[in-house]
């Protein structure tokens, strides 16, 4: 495999939850740390839901380098394991030019083991989000990643003009300060390949919801299960068996992108989510109702099948909302043939309905089955708490579709 470039990895810019960092592979390709019972979901995904997860591209080794200048970097080595997926072209020595992934690690005070985290600057951050968001530039010249509150003070109040989500560059912080204090850089870990499904997007609208009544996992200490249960109990999780855990929608007015992160999601009452759910697909200017449709039916085609999935039980999963912030204008057509118009205008609006929007389900490491490698309970009929959560937000943007 001595042919095989090495690849270096950045943070996704564009992961809006979770708590384990998500790494870009190439423009349509990310990875994350393999999880065991995450993988045999992927091994083993029923067809009927392929067109509803990312596409899993394969198993790829990754390992800690420092640069020539200090500078901490994830390094993954594509291996026979990997499956057939476009390569970044870049060497190791160009990690001048990615900053999210180059943070300067300097030894603090105390054990040589750990390390803290050097601000990087704003013209950096500047050319990386440039890069994966073409058209206007998305960051200010006051803007800063900061590393206690952040995206609300403690009044619940935030800056309404985030233009950027840090939520990726804080999982990717804690990752690291992990990695590095437990591993030495010769340490190889597995990263599991997917599909980068924001890469088609200009300006990716995302909502990341926590899905079902349950979140923890058949694995879970009783010390983790009572944590789980509570947060259900004190967020829409319990009433409608749904969450908000991260959002990040494009401004138009603004040329920003406004956050939510998961702390401001558990606060949500059954009022606040049906708001925030409205402000997801305001653009600054106005609601996008011509997403409401398309995001209803598909909703309604994954119902349908997770109805069919029986043993099945999606703890801890999320699901994805996906738009673009950058509005698509109609084909016009020339007056004189009228017909002409009525006809390519209700084959494109077809077409382009079901591409225009995207709804994933992410993140299986909990998710349990029959005939699954690891060893848990099996479950008879379909996950009720997710399906409870599906219709609940289908009937909210039913309501907002019909102007309640």
């Amino acid at each position: 495999s001595e042919s095989r470039t090495a690849v270096l990895l950045e943070p996704f810019v564009h992961q809006v939850g979770g708590h384990m960092s998500m790494m870009k592979y190439d423009e349509h390709t990310i990875c994350k740390p393999l999880v065991s019972q995450e993988l045999s979901f992927y091994e083993s995904l029923p067809l009927a839901m392929r067109q509803f997860t990312p596409q899993y591209k394969g198993i790829v080794s990754v390992h800690l380098k420092k640069d020539s200048l200090g500078n901490l970097n994830l390094i993954a080595s594509p291996s026979l394991q990997t499956e057939s997926c476009t390569r970044l072209d870049k060497a190791i020595g160009d990690s001048s030019v990615t900053i999210w992934h180059k943070c300067k690690w300097a030894a603090s005070t105390g054990t040589g083991s750990e390390h803290t985290l050097v601000k990087w600057s704003h013209t950096q951050l500047t050319k990386t989000f440039k890069d994966s968001c073409p058209g206007k530039m998305l960051l200010r010249t006051d803007l800063q990643y900061r590393t206690d509150s952040l995206l609300e003070d403690a009044n619940g109040n935030q800056p309404e003009r985030n233009s950027y989500n840090p939520w990726g560059l804080h999982c990717h912080r804690q990752h690291l300060n992990r990695m590095s204090s437990k591993h030495n850089e010769n340490k190889l870990h597995e990263f599991l390949l997917l599909e980068n499904v924001v890469s088609k997007y200009n300006y990716p609208c995302i909502l990341d919801l926590k899905m079902g009544t349950r979140q923890h996992g058949d694995d879970a200490s009783e010390e983790k299960k009572a944590r789980h249960i509570k947060k259900c109990e004190q967020s829409t999780s319990a009433s409608l068996g749904v969450r908000i855990c991260g959002m990040q929608v494009y401004q138009v007015d603004s040329g920003h992108f406004l956050c939510k992160d998961k702390y401001y999601g558990r606060k949500l009452s059954p009022e606040g989510f049906r708001q925030t759910l409205y402000q997801f697909l305001c653009n600054g200017n106005h609601l996008r109702t011509d997403l409401l449709e398309p995001i209803i039916l598909r909703l309604k085609a994954l119902l349908s099948v997770i109805r069919k999935q029986s043993s099945y039980r999606f703890y801890s999963s999320s699901l994805l909302i996906i738009y673009d912030g950058q509005e698509h204008k109609e084909n016009t057509a020339p007056l004189d043939n009228h017909l002409h118009f009525q006809r390519t205008n209700r084959t494109a609006s077809h077409s382009t309905n079901h591409s225009r929007v995207d709804v994933r389900m992410i993140d299986f490491a909990h998710t349990t089955f029959k005939g699954s490698k690891c060893n848990h309970t099996t479950y008879d009929g379909p996950d009720h708490g997710y399906i409870f959560g599906l219709e609940n937000l289908i009937k909210i943007l039913q309501n907002i579709s019909e102007g309640k």
